[in-house]
């Protein structure tokens, strides 16, 4: 008996005698929006296809509200499931109005004729995704982008309590991308429609989902909140990273620092005002050092990763002696000091030395000018 209401216990999946991934054991509750993320190949669309029923499972089972899936005959699971996937679809002479029609066929008799309140459905759905104006246009004929939106509202038009997508952000613009979404987020969180999907913009991931699935080798690596597998590390081993950083608090991916370990440029920044800076430092190699930050202020958390040098003092203290030293010594060291922009109190005070200290060498840019 299932303890979640959608559960995979010890499955195992594959193709023909071959298994792929071992032992995957996870656990979704009604409504949430659960994310597998991990390298082209790990095997994210083959799990996706064994849950969906599309392959037979290769061991362990799935249950699907109190009953294991392999019980639950084909015409019960089209109204409980549906299932978006990323093989492309090219009907012969089928409006878009028609293609989410066939979402009511679990629900007409066996000549498939829809009654008014499936129609009204039909435009319900294509209402939902902002796709009324498609409804009478030839699916072939519109974009990829579009045709995902009518695909989507099919099956919201099935009415079910899971929806299964494969990449379906896969062709949209940034636009789109968000758009839909924001869509299956809300249906998660108004409707209690469980959401189970791959995504390659692990960015998007870490903002939509209320748990990821990393997906590497033959198993399972991490399953939990984005919280808990967003971090440097985790993201790192998952997509084997050694040309670069994911930086979880950005929800960004970098490119690695530049090269050097001896900084050209000190940036003295603070609240967001060196980001920019840094970047464009990175973008021309150009090794950099940054500072005076505090632990807890978000230049550094960027500085960390792309400087090959950071200043810091502890949170909400004054800028030492030993701190304020190194800072001069760098000064001294740099071909350049740019300065950025920082609110000066009665804690870092000091940076003004510094500043007096870069214009006195004719090293200082600022840019707050």
């Amino acid at each position: 008996m299932a303890k979640k209401y959608f559960e995979l216990d010890n499955l195992s999946v594959g193709y023909g005698k071959s298994i792929l991934i071992r032992d995957i054991c996870f656990g979704i509750e009604k409504g949430e929006i659960v994310t597998l993320i991990g390298p082209n190949g790990a095997g994210k669309s083959t799990i996706l296809k064994s849950i969906t029923r599309h392959l037979e499972t290769m061991g362990g089972h799935v249950f699907f509200d109190d009953s294991n899936l392999h019980d639950i005959s084909y015409k019960e699971l089209s109204k409980k499931m549906a299932v978006v996937l990323t093989d492309r679809l090219k009907p012969e002479l089928m409006t878009c109005h028609d293609i989410v029609a066939t979402g009511r066929y679990p629900y007409t008799g066996k000549l498939g004729i829809l009654s008014h309140e499936d129609e009204d459905k039909v435009d319900s759905a294509l209402s939902a995704v902002h796709a009324l104006e498609l409804g009478g246009r030839d699916f072939n004929a519109i974009s990829d982008g579009q045709k995902q939106r009518i695909l989507l509202a099919r099956a919201i038009c099935q009415e079910p309590s899971v929806i299964v997508l494969d990449e379906p952000t896969s062709f949209l613009d940034i636009r789109y991308k968000l758009e839909l979404l924001s869509i299956l987020r809300k249906m998660a969180k108004e409707n209690a429609i469980t959401i189970i999907m791959t995504l390659h913009e692990i960015d998007l991931a870490q903002k939509i989902s209320d748990k990821i699935v990393c997906v590497s080798g033959n198993h399972i690596t991490n399953y939990g909140t984005p919280e808990e597998i967003f971090k440097k590390e985790v993201i790192k081993e998952l997509y084997n990273i050694d040309n670069g950083f994911y930086d979880p608090v950005f929800g960004s991916i970098e490119l690695a620092a530049p090269d050097g370990d001896k900084p050209e440029v000190f940036v003295i920044s603070s609240g967001g005002t060196g980001i920019k800076v840094f970047r464009n430092l990175q973008k021309n190699n150009i090794p950099f050092a940054a500072g005076i930050l505090y632990k807890n202020d978000i230049d550094y958390e960027l500085a960390q990763l792309l400087s090959c040098k950071v200043i810091t003092e502890k949170p909400f203290s004054k800028i030492s002696d030993e701190t304020m030293n190194i800072a001069v010594d760098t000064v001294k060291e740099c071909d350049k000091v740019i300065y950025a922009g920082v609110e000066v109190g009665d804690s870092n005070e000091k940076i003004k030395d510094l500043l007096s200290l870069a214009r006195s060498e004719n090293k200082l840019e600022d840019l707050t000018k």
